[in-house]
């Protein structure tokens, strides 16, 4: 039997059916090309063809978003880039090791081996001895040019949120299974974040987050530590997967609205605002 077809293909199908627009989906759902008269536009992967480069660059580079993020003065968990030392002394250094085994002792609660670019959670260690960093270390280096680590940190609550051009489309939280991450693809469940402050505080965030980057459509993790809110990542793929099969009109009116911007259209099909929208169907 075949894989079902990712909810990303699926939405984007309904919107080409309903406008029009003639698309060919290639590579088993990963490359998508539309087309309206003489526009030709391509989806790759879970990328709409939104943001710039250099914004989606910034994005898919963890290390470089939470460098970003500090000059910008955007509360933020920091990252700490490793380059695979197979790429040569000459581009890594040789004291590569010694410099993760200081981080390592300078937080006693222990540290995050993950790899540079993301991985929906996959691949991520929590490490708190030198032997088991080797290990986090090897593993992550055996499927990547990159890794990046970032001191432990206990996350009371992780919100997600889509922006569309600085407007906050979805709102929610991961609610947390056994597993000690928050990524949907360990169990955690996302639930439609309603309004209050702890919304109001993640969407500021979210907002000046993509500001500092400048990137027009993504979904921005924020985690609150010790109270605060700050930034995990930005990511510039936005991906709905396990929210679509909970609130399937909503993830649709979201892509709904990313499609209108990448084809030129100012407004929402159905009137509505994408505020307006998550409020609708939040109720």
């Amino acid at each position: 039997m075949p894989p079902r077809e990712r909810i990303f293909v699926t939405a984007i199908r309904h919107y080409c059916a309903r406008h029009g627009i003639p698309l060919d989906v290639r590579a088993g759902g990963w490359l998508i090309a539309m087309r309206r008269g003489e526009m030709r536009r391509f989806a790759f992967g879970y990328d709409i063809g939104l943001n710039s480069a250099i914004a989606h660059r910034l994005a898919n580079d963890k290390s470089a978003t939470s460098e970003v993020l500090e000059m910008a003065g955007v509360p933020c968990i920091p990252h700490h880039l490793f380059l695979n030392p197979k790429l040569g002394k000459n581009v890594v250094g040789p004291a590569w090791r010694e410099a993760m085994i200081e981080l390592l002792h300078n937080h006693p609660q222990g540290v995050v081996v993950k790899p540079n670019e993301g991985t929906s959670g996959r691949s991520v260690f929590r490490v708190a001895t030198e032997a088991d960093l080797d290990l986090a270390v090897g593993e992550v280096f055996s499927m990547s040019a990159g890794l990046v680590i970032s001191p432990y940190v206990a996350i009371e609550d992780e919100v997600r949120v889509i922006l569309l051009d600085g407007v906050p489309l979805i709102v929610y939280s991961k609610q947390r299974g056994s597993d000690w991450r928050h990524n949907l693809d360990a169990g955690a469940k996302p639930v439609l974040l309603e309004d209050g402050a702890d919304r109001s505080a993640c969407v500021k965030l979210a907002i000046d987050a993509a500001s500092a980057i400048s990137i027009a459509f993504a979904s921005i993790d924020v985690v609150r530590v010790d109270g605060d809110w700050r930034v995990l990542e930005i990511n510039s793929g936005v991906m709905m997967e396990a929210l679509g099969k909970l609130h399937p009109e909503l993830v649709q009116a979201t892509y709904d609205a990313a499609l209108d911007r990448v084809f030129g259209k100012g407004g929402t099909s159905d009137g509505l605002s994408p505020s307006s929208r998550e409020r609708s169907n939040c109720r």
